[in-house]
């Protein structure tokens, strides 16, 4: 089977809420495309919402899925983190970072209710949020002389490339993906350009 071509994943952040007998579910949905993104982000909720009793996690990365998580953190085995990450699979989408926060209404949920009420509200967040296709990217580097930079990014551009480092000096170097099956030919032309060095790592 052929790999991919484009991925879907979300756009932006998308938030939705979910009560039951006084317990409260927030989910919120992000576009990521590294751990350490997803470190950062549950970082950020935790101090937002630090007197929630839980911040449950589920997330795919990579255009195939490869790479996933899930993650109770202290809810019973399986009743959170598991049915969010099925959400995210129902709904056909990588590269997305899913966080459930929980204020506890003083009534126990039991396991069924607690998957309900996570795979429910992690649905919702996704249902909100607006779900692009991309493009499965190649990395090129190149690095240029700062006469060449207007030309190296005109050919980028005119890739479609997503710039992921630069460092712009009188000698540059500039980090990107390039769409897969474009990225020799973007590599191509790169190189084509006299004292421009390209790399597909």
């Amino acid at each position: 089977m052929p790999d991919p071509v484009k991925y879907k994943t979300v756009h932006e952040a998308a938030i939705a809420e979910f009560r039951d007998r006084g317990s409260r579910f927030l989910a919120f949905a992000y576009p990521v495309k590294s751990v350490d993104e997803v470190k950062t982000l549950i970082k950020n909720l935790k101090s937002q919402h630090p007197k929630a009793v839980h911040h449950c996690v589920a997330y795919r990365l990579g255009h195939d899925g490869s790479q996933y998580r899930a993650s109770d953190d202290g809810e019973p085995s399986g009743s959170a983190g598991r049915p969010m990450l099925g959400a995210v699979d129902s709904a056909g989408l990588t590269n997305v970072l899913v966080v459930v926060v929980r204020y506890f209404g003083g009534t126990l949920l039991g396991v069924p209710g607690l998957i309900n009420a996570y795979s429910s509200v992690t649905a919702a967040a996704l249902a909100n949020a607006v779900i692009i296709e991309r493009w499965v990217e190649r990395i090129i580097e190149t690095e240029c002389d700062y006469a060449n930079l207007g030309e190296v990014l005109y050919i980028l551009r005119k890739h479609e490339a997503s710039i992921f480092q630069q460092d712009l000096q009188l000698f540059c170097s500039i980090r990107a993906g390039v769409p897969t099956h474009i990225a020799d030919e973007c590599a191509r032309q790169l190189s084509d350009i006299r004292g421009v060095s390209v790399k597909l790592p």
